[in-house]
């Protein structure tokens, strides 16, 4: 069996920040990857969004690690040449009802430390995206989007150049706790037995399974995890937008948006589809409620100008139909077992919140 530092499960986004962060700190790491590259689930099917921190509730892990990881990823982008663009954002009304909507969003901004949130007028609307129609707007000049496919390659040159190194196609196939460290088996190619001082486990949607799979760990401290897909569709033809539009937030999800590329390319969703499977195909069946959604805001958009793009998975920890939960970053503390750390839950804003989940999973094993 042999004998490693830290083991980090999972090469997303989060699982990437983590196991730089560690190498920085002159930690050995070793990161497993059940797929053939990194990013190849949660994090290649988002929206690419660098969110503001606005939405989440007041002094929850995912308003404090958004509005964090926001400052270190625009600077961690202009130091390491990672594409951006902070192309700022609106939240749109269209009714009365909504207009109130939007002064709740601004205070709990101001309350998670956004304070740079403004209003816009119908007019001033009209000025700055002509196509839109909303009655007022709050404008987010501290939101825009980011190429996360470089983010990644950029923490994984990090970790590699402090000694770090990645075991692609090789799946986590189970493992136990004792007093000596965490032991992981993995299959692939070359199945191996790991015995691990410090183990991550940022396996995203397999999370829950993952820490449940272990010999010994605890099953009241394994949560429920919950498939709700998002799909996305492409605009054919010009972009009428230079702005991120969302409209005012739904359950489960922050409603049908304009989200842009970094090639200027729009693409609209994502909405929420409770699966109980990963799949990831996209039925043309759901463009009607997406035309339905985007003509309260867009009432120019053409009949057949959607297409069917991509879709994503997020692990909510909530039912359908439940209050939002939080991120869980669960540790000895919590499951007393020294070494281990959980990510459970990981959604939205985890891109945004990366680097100061990493800086959060660091100072819990320092």
């Amino acid at each position: 069996m042999e004998q490693v530092d830290c083991v980090v499960i999972g090469a997303g986004v989060v699982g990437m920040a983590c196991a730089r962060a560690l190498a920085l700190s002159g930690r050995e790491v070793i990161v497993i990857e059940k797929e053939s590259m990194p990013g190849s689930e949660i994090s290649a099917r988002n929206s690419g969004v660098i969110h503001a921190g606005i939405y989440y509730p007041h002094n929850s892990l995912k308003a404090e690690l958004c509005v964090k990881g926001k400052e270190l990823l625009y600077q961690y982008c202009q130091g390491h040449a990672v594409p951006y663009n902070n192309c700022g954002k609106l939240i749109v009304a269209t009714t009365a009802a909504e207009e109130k909507t939007l002064e709740d969003i601004k205070q709990r901004a101001i309350r998670n430390g956004v304070d740079d949130l403004c209003y816009l007028s119908a007019s001033e609307i009209k000025d700055r995206e002509p196509e839109l129609h909303a009655t007022k707007a709050l404008y987010s000049p501290s939101t825009g989007i980011i190429d996360v496919h470089n983010l990644i390659l950029a923490f994984q040159g990090d970790l590699e150049n402090h000694g770090g190194m990645i075991a692609f196609n090789t799946p986590v196939t189970g493992g136990e706790v004792n007093d000596q460290g965490i032991i992981l088996h993995t299959g692939g190619e070359s199945p191996m037995t790991l015995q691990a001082k410090t183990v991550i486990n940022a396996a995203g949607l397999h999370a829950p399974a993952l820490a449940g799979s272990l010999t010994h760990f605890p099953k009241d401290c394994v949560p429920a995890l919950f498939y709700a897909k998002g799909n996305y569709f492409s605009l054919s033809g010009k972009a009428p937008f230079s702005n991120l539009i969302y409209p005012v937030p739904e359950a489960a999800g922050l409603g049908v948006h304009v989200t842009l590329d970094m090639e200027g390319q729009i693409r609209f969703g994502p909405d929420v589809e409770w699966v109980e499977t990963l799949d990831y195909e996209v039925s043309p069946d759901r463009s009607k409620p997406f035309y339905e959604a985007i003509r309260r805001y867009w009432p120019d958009l053409k009949d057949g100008t959607l297409t069917p793009d991509y879709s994503g998975i997020r692990p909510k920890l909530q039912a359908p139909g439940d209050p939002a939960v939080d991120f869980v970053i669960q540790d000895k503390k919590t499951h007393g077992i020294l070494g281990l750390t959980n990510l459970f839950g990981i959604e939205s804003p985890g891109l945004t919140a990366s680097m100061a989940i990493a800086e959060k999973v660091l100072t819990l094993n320092t």
